[in-house]
């Protein structure tokens, strides 16, 4: 079987499992969207790298010592309905690379990344960032029961925090400008300032 090198080898149109994206040797980063292929944006400009790496510094603080870890892209994680046990990579069909995540239950880990959901994932927008692309990962992080997920949006300097309730729908928790400090529902003694996140 010829290796996949170029995005150009694979059917965009095709349905493709986390067994068969092991396998691929691509200079791009892709995603699998149950099954189908996602390019990623191009590679994160400053702005965007800046916003998650002042995110990390105080969540990676604040777990410093405690059982949550926080992880940054790129780091595969396989997503699936949660009512699922853990499945074989043949049976995955949805690996995303969040810029961040937060997971709680170490079980999860593996040597390729996180196997089943994060407790909290956060998402950074850049420029190239489809509205396509936003709404698929929304649905497949509420099905998939990622408690907590937050899209950032650098140009706006405005954050959304979406909670999972208890029909396993997003809701919108919170909406912060750029001059507020933000808190996870999760973890509510973590404050993060958005004015250092935002800051130039």
């Amino acid at each position: 079987m010829a290796k996949i090198t170029e995005l150009s080898q694979l059917d965009m149109n095709g349905t493709y499992s986390y067994a068969d994206y092991l396998t691929w040797q691509l200079q791009e980063t892709v995603e699998l969207f149950k099954g189908k292929i996602m390019a990623m944006s191009p590679a994160p400009n400053v702005k965007h790298q800046r916003v998650a790496l002042k995110l990390l510094r105080p969540i990676d603080q604040y777990f410093m010592h405690k059982s949550c870890e926080v992880f940054i892209a790129p780091f595969d994680v396989k997503l699936y309905d949660r009512r699922k046990s853990l499945l074989g990579d043949r049976e995955v069909f949805s690996v995303v690379q969040p810029d961040l995540c937060v997971i709680c239950d170490k079980s999860k880990l593996t040597e390729q990344g996180c196997d089943g959901s994060p407790d909290w994932i956060i998402e950074v927008l850049s420029l190239g960032n489809s509205k396509k692309e936003l709404r698929l990962k929304f649905q497949l992080y509420q099905e998939s029961a990622v408690t907590e997920y937050w899209i950032v949006h650098p140009y706006e300097q405005t954050l959304y925090q979406f909670v999972l309730d208890q029909q396993e729908k997003y809701q919108l928790h919170a909406m912060h400008p750029g001059d507020e400090i933000a808190t996870p529902y999760l973890f509510p003694d973590l404050q993060i300032d958005l004015n250092e996140v935002f800051a130039e």
